[in-house]
């Protein structure tokens, strides 16, 4: 059966431990796992841009990938993220996922070597033909320094059909508008900013990768699940209460945040790898007052 793309996605941060060569916490991994399945999230998506990719090492994406699937045995969706800027880089990260038992791939918009509209569709359409996997199109220019085209996008559907969802992490709410029009159910639109997760829902996404469900899982899934069913004033209102958590998360660069928020939990170390820092105590206060803030609504 296809697989179905709809509802809360974690973005999965990598705990490390606060050692000298701070390796990874599989231990911690475990437990997140295991929360964030007992949290009833419809995926998890590992060694995406909160799971701190860039400085993990080949092994190690591996190894994240390859426990988060054993560790779901089945009971969530494992989007795996297989993204780089280098094409072939790209399709062994796939082709591995594949093969250790992923649901899906989620493949970023190549970075740093800026390439052309055909460029960036042929990366997509060779990456896709070298799996069986649905294949998730992430599209963040802030990060990237390239926007993939509504056309080229349209392209890739028409020449790919195994990329079945695109996340969108461009802040622009009419964009996915216009991949609803253009595309229509060809391709499932998944926020990528847990803000702008009810506005996009409301033109046409069908659920969101959340920074934020690390902390919260079932709260964000209930703002989505409420936002999906049609219950908006209902949605609104988690949505808007969640707002200030959402905020906080990225008053630092991300996954700074989201990880000294769980750190306030216990549930992982409040440690980055460099060139990311830890966040500030400002920003730590701030994490502090909006959960304890929410929290207090919630009861």
């Amino acid at each position: 059966m296809p697989l179905r793309l709809e509802g809360t996605y974690t973005a999965l941060v990598t705990p490390f431990r606060d050692a000298p060569d701070q390796p990874i916490d599989w231990e911690a991994l475990d437990g997140l796992v295991e929360a964030q399945i007992a949290g009833g999230v419809a995926g998890l998506v590992p060694c995406g841009t909160t799971g701190e990719s860039p400085t993990l090492s080949h092994e190690e994406h591996a190894r994240v990938v390859e426990l988060t699937v054993e560790r779901a045995r089945g009971r969530t969706q494992v989007v795996a993220g297989a993204g780089s800027n280098s094409t072939r880089e790209a399709i062994a990260l796939v082709q591995h996922a594949e093969r250790v038992g992923a649901d899906a791939v989620m493949v970023v918009v190549p970075y740093y070597n800026k390439p052309t509209q055909e460029g960036l569709v042929r990366h997509f359409v060779d990456v896709a033909k070298s799996t069986r996997l649905p294949v998730i199109v992430y599209n963040i220019p802030g990060r990237t320094g390239v926007d993939l085209a509504l056309e080229s996008l349209a392209r890739i559907c028409e020449l790919a059909p195994n990329v079945l969802g695109t996340k969108e992490a461009t802040g622009n709410v009419v964009r996915a508008q216009r991949i609803a029009q253009m595309l229509g159910s060809r391709i499932v639109v998944l926020s990528g900013d847990d803000a702008l997760a009810l506005p996009m829902i409301a033109v046409g996404a069908r659920g969101v990768i959340s920074v934020t469900s690390n902390v919260l899982p079932v709260e964000v899934g209930r703002a989505i699940e409420l936002a999906l069913d049609g219950k908006l004033e209902d949605a609104r209102r988690q949505h808007m209460a969640l707002l200030p958590v959402h905020d906080a998360m990225f008053l630092e660069a991300n996954p700074a945040p989201v990880k000294a928020a769980l750190a306030l939990r216990g549930l992982t170390r409040d440690v980055v790898r460099s060139p990311l820092c830890a966040a500030t105590e400002a920003t730590r206060s701030a994490l502090k007052a909006a959960l304890d803030t929410f929290a207090r609504g919630s009861l």
